[in-house]
């Protein structure tokens, strides 16, 4: 296995859509709006939106259970920057936003939870953590909470991956594929389509074993990533790009490995 850097240029939204994304973070910085959330500070959320239109791998889900709404936030920074300021904007001043089909809201419990050592930035916990919450039925995201709550309150379902596609991207059609028995290297060539399509891709795998150096006797699905594309299978290796923990990263493995260690792809075609 060989985790190198990708090339970011490859990656990075068109310089037009960026222009406009910062005129946006121009109206926001100015506003009079009040803010919903007791605790943020929105001279921090400006910079940090600001930074994340720039260069969307500055999105992070820090040290929070966030990889799966974090790679989706990436997604949606990239190729849609300026709905990701009108979307922060919202939130801050308001503490809801549209999606696509429904209001999306904070809950006012969320909004006055949200203040100490949130563990990421703030920008980024206000959206991220908004997601996880409205995902949520019996564990409240809570900043602060023991990590076994927190790890509960963050973990991410594949059909929560597809609601996401449709509601904050605003896909149209999005599909599961399951690679856990079988059919691994379908699901990451369906996974390759998607992109070539203009599309997005996201991947369920075994960080411990795919990422690092560290893998469990008996693998189990543990993070979302982003998949990113420049897709290579062999008879004997698989490599792509990807998007994960704030960075952009290319991947070597040998046919066994990603097979041990790669459980699902989830897929978004506009």
């Amino acid at each position: 296995m060989t985790v190198s850097n990708a090339a970011t240029q490859l990656y990075l939204p068109d310089a037009n859509l960026i222009q406009a994304a910062l005129e946006a973070i121009d109206g926001f910085a100015t506003s009079s709006a009040p803010s919903a959330w007791a605790s943020l500070d929105k001279a921090t959320i400006v910079a940090d939106v600001r930074s994340r239109v720039n260069d969307p791998f500055q999105i992070s889900q820090g040290g929070q259970p966030f990889c799966g709404p974090a790679a989706v936030l990436f997604e949606l920074v990239r190729k849609q920057p300026l709905r990701y300021v009108r979307i922060c904007q919202s939130l801050f001043e308001t503490g809801y936003f549209q999606a696509a089909s429904h209001w999306l809201s904070a809950p006012n419990e969320l909004r006055q939870a949200s203040r100490g050592d949130l563990r990421m930035s703030q920008a980024d916990w206000m959206v991220l953590a908004t997601l996880r919450q409205s995902e949520n039925l019996l564990f409240p995201v809570e900043p602060n909470a023991p990590d076994m709550i927190r790890n509960l309150a963050g973990m991410t379902k594949s059909w929560e991956m597809r609601g996401w596609i449709k509601e904050i991207l605003g896909y149209r059609k999005s599909e599961y594929y399951h690679a856990y028995l079988m059919n691994d290297v379908s699901a990451l060539n369906q996974a390759a389509a998607a992109i070539q399509a203009g599309g997005v891709a996201f991947a369920l795998i075994t960080a411990e074993g795919m990422l690092q150096t560290n893998p469990p006797p008996i693998p189990f699905p543990s993070h979302w990533i982003g998949l990113l594309g420049n897709v290579s299978v062999t008879n004997s290796q698989v490599s792509f790009d990807i998007y994960t923990w704030s960075k952009k990263l290319h991947l070597d493995l040998d046919l066994s490995s990603f097979k041990k260690y790669f459980w699902a792809a989830v897929t978004g075609i506009p």
